[in-house]
């Protein structure tokens, strides 16, 4: 159904080289839309470009540095196209008790996973809000529904981010910008299922909390975003949407 298409949009991907990010990414292209990825290793960011053809563009960048997103926005804007579709996917995670987690773990963390996604998205919004549309997607986490031990920094963060989407959402609205989330639940990933093998309790006890039981897979989360980006959400907005097979509804 055409309500679904992301034909002549332009989406901006934060980590679109792997993972989530990549599939999103796919996703996009196969919904129409032309989408400039970021990173932080141009290998893997030509990489996928080159796989995904001339609708996929990359720009190395690191969102931590927060003093560079400016000019990253202002180069797409001017030799790319508008954006009308952020996803604030790229983030990195840290498990480790949090006794022992220090002052400059904890915020190594929060400014990729929080201040970055602050700051890009209010450079976009700044583009987005004057020229009344675009959708903001943000990619949250299980972390930020409920307790999970050793991530207390990611944990952090996440939060955040969903408090991110509804402060930004109620500033937004009046220019028809959207802003929503995504809360993956254990999404079937080479770094998740090592993660989860050299812990069997705990492997266990999240499949246990699935209602689908299975393990969600990169495209279950990368669909939602094409949902949320297109017209087919015009009226969504200060949504987190889990998508994690019941697991946060698990008993």
């Amino acid at each position: 159904m055409s309500i679904f298409s992301l034909e002549g949009k332009l989406a901006l991907v934060t980590g679109g080289g792997t993972g989530i990010g990549l599939a999103i990414t796919r996703a996009f292209v196969a919904a129409g839309a032309e989408v400039v990825i970021t990173g932080r290793r141009e290998q893997v960011l030509a990489e996928t470009a080159e796989d995904l053809g001339e609708k996929v563009h990359y720009r190395v960048n690191d969102v931590c540095e927060v003093e560079s997103l400016p000019a990253l926005v202002e180069d797409i804007e001017k030799n790319i196209g508008e954006i009308d579709i952020l996803v604030n996917n790229a983030g990195i995670n840290q498990k480790k008790p949090a006794l022992e987690v220090t002052d400059e773990e904890f915020d190594r963390i929060i400014k990729t996973n929080l201040y970055g996604v602050f700051a890009l998205t209010r450079e976009v919004g700044k583009c987005m809000t004057a020229r009344k549309r675009g959708s903001v997607i943000m990619i949250s986490s299980m972390s930020a529904y409920y307790g999970i031990d050793r991530v207390v920094s990611y944990t952090a963060s996440k939060t955040g981010v969903e408090g991110l989407t509804m402060a930004f959402s109620s500033e937004f609205g009046k220019d028809n910008v959207r802003v929503n989330a995504i809360a993956p639940g254990f999404i079937e990933t080479a770094m998740m299922l090592k993660a989860m093998d050299s812990d069997p309790a705990r492997k266990m006890k999240a499949f246990d909390k699935i209602h689908l039981q299975r393990w969600g897979q990169i495209d279950d989360v990368a669909h939602a975003a094409v949902f949320l980006a297109s017209d087919a959400s015009a009226y969504i907005t200060s949504v987190s949407l889990p998508v994690d097979g019941g697991n946060s509804k698990g008993f």
